[in-house]
């Protein structure tokens, strides 16, 4: 993998992670407002970034797999620990968003 194709793995998983989060932030504030369809609409959105993010750790994942050897830089490790907090915030954001839900039906 040329340097330039690893720099844009490693910033894509940085990017739609960050996408990730900041969709589940919005999520939750609406829920929290009352808005609890539109709160799942953002986890949607959300989910379709984790997706655009997992492909760019697999493009990372399926060089390794050739035997074609992967630097770890630091950045590599900055983007793994972007996605491993995204995909935990979407979780906890879906269980707020539930626990918004059960509140306002209460």
């Amino acid at each position: 993998m040329q340097e330039t194709d690893l720099l844009q793995s490693i910033m894509g998983l940085i990017l739609h992670s960050g996408n990730v989060k900041s969709d589940c932030m919005e999520a939750i504030q609406l829920a929290k407002q009352g808005n609890v369809s539109a709160a799942k609409e953002k986890i949607t959105l959300a989910n379709k970034s984790l997706i655009e993010a997992h492909h760019s750790q697999t493009a990372l994942l399926t060089q390794e797999a050739r035997g074609e050897k992967v630097e770890v830089s630091i950045m590599l490790v900055h983007a793994q620990d972007h996605l491993m907090n995204a995909i935990t915030f979407k979780d906890l954001a879906i269980e707020i968003i539930d626990l918004y839900d059960r509140l306002q039906g209460a």
